[in-house]
């Protein structure tokens, strides 16, 4: 039975990858287009948006999961927002060197910094309240519209890339069995709003299904539940977030990566958090626990990164590379390291 668990979680893996490349970004592009959105503020909102639907949907399964399991959707987010900064940002950069824009980027700390020091200060108390929900979702509003307008602020050009470099070898084996499935199962590509659509609620299914068997996974080992939440389940929710962002970022549209990554943290604590809490309350009433002490350890976690990034990119001169690139994975690796080490002794 495990190796259908392990086989399973596979199968999602690729789907994942397949239906990204195949059908998320085209339509991300076309919609963009439509809305007139540069590429960093259609990777900020559009395509945040869409591939962190997975986090919102464990969120959601965790605060109306029967007992107090807040602390499961609390502690993906997390684990998903060290991931997108260290292993999404390192992984663009390793794809392809690229000089990012400075002005995007500033956009996108400070509102993951404003995002963060919020999450600080509602927990401080070791509960969300109705309203400090209501204000995580209005912050993200104000996102999206400082997305859309940003250039009036601070004026700056898209860089140019090149579609030449994504042009793929041709498939072979069981990789052409997963398209040509996809492609049955999506409407034409001309329907891009609908393939929108249908790529995040399939995200979404395929995300909570890797969810689901990863925790299977852990029972049938006998690991613990916070070492699969920490690797497996931040890491497979992140999956749309990586692939996406490599896509890009190998089409010389290193802003537009950096901008999801972020812009992906910056919606998962405050839409991922904000929305399933503020539902709750709204049906319940009361309060929402924050979880434990660890919570606090991991947002330090999340200021120590974003900070650590910001200097990183200033020494570079707003150059990302393989050497940045790699150094940001193993510090990655090196945290999740040190977890599992936490977590048995």
């Amino acid at each position: 039975m495990v190796l259908a668990y392990i086989l399973g979680l596979l199968v999602c893996f690729i789907l994942l990858a397949r239906i990204v490349d195949q059908f998320f970004i085209h339509s991300l592009d076309r919609i963009s287009k439509d809305l007139k959105l540069s590429s960093d503020a259609a990777g900020a909102t559009l395509m945040a948006v869409g591939s962190s639907a997975p986090e919102l949907f464990v969120a959601l399964f965790a605060i109306f999961k029967p007992g107090e399991h807040e602390a499961i959707g609390v502690g993906s987010i997390v684990g998903s927002a060290i991931f997108n900064l260290l292993v999404i940002v390192g992984a663009s950069a390793i794809v392809r060197k690229a000089k990012l824009t400075w002005q995007p980027v500033i956009r996108d700390l400070i509102f993951y910094t404003i995002s963060v020091s919020l999450l600080l200060l509602f927990i401080w108390d070791g509960s969300f309240s109705l309203a400090e929900a209501g204000i995580l979702l209005a912050v993200y509003i104000i996102y999206v519209i400082a997305a859309i307008y940003w250039k009036r602020f601070l004026p700056y050009t898209d860089l140019p890339f090149d579609e030449t470099k994504t042009e793929e070898k041709k498939k072979r084996g069981i990789i052409d069995v997963f398209d040509q499935f996809l492609g049955k199962l999506f409407p034409e590509k001309k329907y891009y709003y609908l393939v929108f659509l249908q790529s995040i609620i399939i995200i979404a299914g395929l995300s909570w299904v890797l969810v689901e068997l990863a925790v299977l996974i852990s029972h049938h080992f006998n690991i613990p539940e916070g070492i699969i939440a920490l690797t497996v389940l931040a890491i497979g929710t992140s999956i749309p977030d990586l692939f996406s962002s490599m896509i890009v970022a190998k089409q010389g549209r290193g802003d537009m990566a950096v901008s999801n990554a972020i812009g992906s943290n910056i919606f998962d604590i405050l839409v991922g958090l904000g929305l399933p809490f503020a539902i709750y309350m709204f049906i319940h009433g009361g309060k929402v626990g924050a979880g434990d002490g660890n919570l606090l350890y991991s947002t330090i976690i999340l200021f120590s990164s974003v900070i650590l990034l910001l200097f990183l990119l200033l020494f570079s001169k707003w150059r990302v590379g393989k050497i940045s690139g790699i150094f940001l994975v193993l510090l990655y690796a090196i945290y999740v390291v040190r977890e599992i080490i936490i977590l048995y002794i």
